[in-house]
């Protein structure tokens, strides 16, 4: 009978260790897969992360779930894409979360944007006429390895404010991936480098930052403005100028309906090529390094099968 209070303090002593190490474990909840890619490459095994939209959908567009309350609710740190971006289903979760931490500029809401290289920045008075426009400037922003250098630090930095006693394993973590990123680069640029100043068209404008890092050269849209559906008149005329510059490659997203890109690739000779715009936007695009492997290789693959220079 003596034995049991050693028992019971053996076991009382299990499960403060077993709370202490879940205590230890930030719980994250990201917007979109490539912020959850990039926090578990800094977080490693002491983050639990969970991504609300998933790579293969439109981010401006996410339909909201029960269980993304739920999430937010129990999240230490919430990582957003901003500028806008998920203006149109985010906030009203935020609220119903109840979650004062990680409600916008309280201290557990990383908006990755501010620490990144934003690209058409619009000036002058914006209509609704000139289309789903963002005032805040393009926010597909993560399409540049340098900006995911940028968002990793800003997640090291943040982690390390909330988690200090795992202050240095965060930087060993984030020193570890920018050394693959960095390899990453230099492969993605060589074999990009014989194509730099090859015209394309895009479906949306999801790429500059994708573009302009791997040197191509955005002639047009399949959309007549962005967010606005392709009309005949901007088809035939985007067919015409696609026929005079002798453009043969047009990158598309995989959640845009293919039809009228296939058809212009018909009329053009051009290649229609599904690019992941996120990690998990293709089954083979399951981190941030492997979306721009993909892409890169896709990229090029179609370049030269169709001789677009």
């Amino acid at each position: 009978m003596r034995k049991v209070p050693y028992i019971a303090a053996f076991l009382a002593a299990v499960l403060c260790g077993a709370t202490a190490d879940a205590r230890a474990v930030t719980k994250v909840v990201t917007t979109t897969q490539d912020l959850e890619s990039l926090v578990k490459e800094v977080g490693g095994d002491k983050v639990q992360v969970d991504s609300l939209a998933k790579g293969y959908q439109d981010p401006h567009f996410v339909e909201p779930k029960p269980s993304f309350i739920l999430k937010l609710h129990g999240a230490d740190l919430l990582v957003v894409v901003g500028r806008e971006l998920e203006v149109g289903w985010l906030p009203p979760l935020i609220t119903q979360a109840r979650n004062p931490r990680i409600q916008p500029n309280a201290d557990r809401y990383l908006d990755a944007s501010l620490t990144a290289h934003i690209l058409e920045i619009p000036t002058g008075q914006i209509t609704r006429a000139m289309g789903d426009v963002h005032p805040q400037g393009n926010p597909h922003y993560w399409l540049s390895p340098e900006n995911g250098r940028r968002i990793a630090q800003a997640i090291q930095k943040k982690l390390a404010e909330i988690n200090p006693a795992d202050a240095g394993y965060f930087a060993q973590r984030y020193a570890d991936f920018d050394r693959r990123l960095a390899e990453g680069e230099k492969r993605w640029s060589a074999a990009m480098a014989p194509y730099k100043g090859t015209k394309v068209v895009t479906y949306h404008r999801s790429w500059p930052n994708f573009t302009e890092q791997f040197g191509l050269d955005v002639v047009g849209y399949v959309e007549p403005k962005p967010g606005i559906p392709p009309s005949p008149s901007h088809t035939v005329e985007l067919i015409r100028e696609m026929k005079r510059q002798q453009i043969k490659l047009i990158i598309m997203e995989p959640y845009f309906d293919s039809k009228t890109p296939n058809s212009i690739g018909r009329e053009t000779g051009a290649r229609v090529v599904v690019l992941a715009p996120s990690v998990g936007g293709a089954r083979e695009v399951t981190d941030y390094l492997t979306l721009f492997d993909y892409n890169v290789n896709k990229v090029v693959s179609a370049i030269n099968e169709t001789g677009a220079k």
